[in-house]
């Protein structure tokens, strides 16, 4: 490494150390005996609970402060001179506002204890597309989670010796006062401290692994738009045809939309048996760039999963729930009175010994494992990985997939018309609130291509910049919309979902190939009869009906929703955007 490289990581450091005022700096080398060295010191610190070590070898259970469980949207600011760089979704901070505050809680915050600095590469070791990061922090809990979720140490340090740039990023714990909680992004100009991302008073997941949606979304978004890329919320899968042919998709999905379980989909035994193949690249983020042939390329920045676990069993989610049974640190989840974790999905264990407080779980009645509860898991263990992980160039996409959790009104699947309706489709996503997120649960709300929490820009410019993509790439993949959580008129789900979701991603590659039939409605182009497979489903006429229903009165609803929303845009949406709104309404004649 040239010295200068060198220094210039050190001297950003020294100068974090003069502020925040460590006993001690440990630079990170990202080997198997450090990350085991932390482990086995916060099992003596109590920071950890060793599980069940025949059953679950490598695992352990942290739990978090009870006021720090989840992202906390209210506390992440984009720090600009300007409210209309960060628009109207963000929340805007002025430069003036963030160095006052940073200055205030970042004195002496380290002090008496260890600042970890943690490098890392987000993507492909040797792939040009891959960013670097150095992350400070004061966790060993953090440490260990960058262990497992990047590609991490002297392998990164290397990397920015070539003369990369790399992104700084400050997370200190504090007192975890989720009134003084602030996560800080700088896209554009930075404080004396000179760091891209300042995190205060969390310990807790993305708002203290850095190089996550901080760094991977609100950072690179700002920076992808300025170099010709998408830094986007998006699973990436591959699905081989009987015949060898394989096809990837990207698709973004907001929490608790069925994402996790559409990245590691597992085709049922029917197709299994055919030759059908499912396999992972990446199950929460992706970045896409146009290749050298004009098409869209994505690539997993990731070497991890950090994945919300309840729900998941061998039912819903075999491939995870194989990933998962060994080195893997679960968040917030109960203990049962043999030392293993549990969490509702599960079988009901009649063993729970403690909920996710660590208190004695009393009641069946009461959740024993957080709504939000997480696993943090090496992506090396998923068992049916796709061998284009690594590829340095990502993989050439097949389709685009916006989908949200409704239990009305969005039919089970949809095409766009052409690339601006597709934009259009993820623009105006609606979903139903989750725990993973602030917010009324069970309420709709417009979570723009699953980006609302994580695009570090203003958003309609980011549709102004997704809009573009049709005249700076050739080939663009279709773009589609589903639904897997529409329900019947007696509140069950009208779609079993999971593994047969694969039925749906067949109809997709014969749209591509021009293959599978499709009728116009006024949303987009859903399947003709009989141009999905929809056999030894056991659906009569009537619930087939009620699964590609596109109900007059319903969207007369959305249709209203929608405006409300694109209102809030003020006069900066794209022109193309509105026109795709009022091209509807015409459609229905509304």
């Amino acid at each position: 490494m040239e010295r200068s490289e060198l220094n210039s990581v050190e001297e950003w450091v020294e100068g974090i150390a003069g502020i925040t005022k460590p006993a001690m700096i440990i630079f990170c080398d990202g080997s198997r005996e450090e990350y085991e060295q932390i482990i086995s010191e916060m099992l003596m610190d109590d920071d950890l609970v060793s599980l069940n070590q025949k059953k679950y070898p490598g695992c352990y259970l942290y739990r978090s402060d009870t006021r720090d469980v989840a992202r906390t949207e209210r506390s992440t600011f984009i720090c600009a001179d300007e409210p209309s760089q960060v628009g109207p979704l963000n929340n805007f901070m002025s430069m003036e506002k963030a160095g006052k505050i940073t200055d205030d809680i970042l004195r002496d915050s380290m002090k008496g204890k260890i600042m970890y600095v943690v490098p890392y590469i987000m993507g492909p070791e040797n792939s040009e597309y891959s960013e670097v990061g150095v992350e400070v922090t004061d966790n060993p809990y953090v440490v260990a989670n960058m262990h497992i979720m990047t590609r991490m140490g002297q392998i990164a340090m290397k990397r920015i010796g070539t003369g990369r740039d790399y992104i700084r990023s400050i997370h200190v714990t504090g007192n975890l006062d989720p009134d003084k909680r602030y996560i800080l992004h700088f896209p554009w100009k930075r404080l004396d401290v000179d760091s891209h991302i300042i995190s205060v008073n969390s310990a807790y997941g993305g708002n203290a692994l850095l190089s996550k949606k901080c760094h991977a979304l609100r950072i690179a978004s700002v920076r992808a738009r300025e170099n010709g890329w998408l830094a986007e919320h998006m699973l990436i899968m591959e699905v081989e045809r009987p015949d060898g042919k394989k096809y990837y998709f990207a698709a973004a999905f907001p929490s608790a939309s069925g994402k996790t379980n559409l990245a590691m989909l597992k085709p049922p035994e029917e197709y299994a048996k055919n030759g059908w193949k499912a396999r992972l690249i990446g199950d929460d983020i992706a970045w896409i760039h146009i290749g050298h042939d004009g098409r869209l390329y994505a690539l997993n920045p990731e070497n991890g999963f950090f994945g919300v676990v309840p729900g998941t069993s061998f039912s819903t989610n075999p491939n995870a729930m194989k990933a998962i049974s060994r080195n893997t640190i679960f968040t917030n989840v109960a203990l049962t009175e043999n030392n293993e974790p549990w969490w509702e999905g599960l079988p009901r264990s009649n063993g729970i010994l403690k909920d996710w407080t660590g208190k004695p779980h009393e009641t069946l009645n009461e959740r024993a494992a957080h709504p939000n509860s997480r696993f943090t898991t090496p992506l090396r263990q998923y068992p049916s990985l796709s061998e284009e992980v690594e590829n340095p160039e990502g993989v050439p996409l097949t389709a685009i997939i916006f989908g949200g959790r409704r239990g009305d009104t969005i039919p089970l699947v949809f095409e766009s018309f052409d690339w601006d309706h597709g934009v259009y489709l993820g623009a105006t996503m609606g979903v139903e609130q989750t725990a993973a997120a602030e917010g009324k649960v069970g309420e709709v709300r417009r979570d723009p291509m699953a980006m609302r929490p994580f695009c570090g820009y203003n958003i309609s410019e980011y549709f102004e910049y997704w809009l573009s993509m049709k005249t700076r790439a050739r080939n663009l993949p279709g773009i589609y919309y589903v639904n897997w959580f529409r329900r019947d008129k007696n509140g069950n789900f009208i779609w079993p979902g999971f593994g047969e979701n694969i039925r749906v991603l067949e109809w997709i590659i014969g749209r591509s190939e021009g293959r599978s039939a499709g009728m116009e409605t006024p949303i987009g182009i859903v399947p003709s009869p009989d141009s999905i497979n929809l056999a030894n489903l056991g659906f009569d006429d009537a619930r087939i009906n009620d699964l590609f229903q596109v109900d007059r009165m319903e969207w007369k609803e959305e249709v209203s929703r929608i405006e409300t929303f694109l209102n809030t845009l003020g006069p900066e949406a794209p022109r193309e955007i509105i026109n795709q709104f009022n091209e509807l309404r015409k459609r229905f004649a509304f």
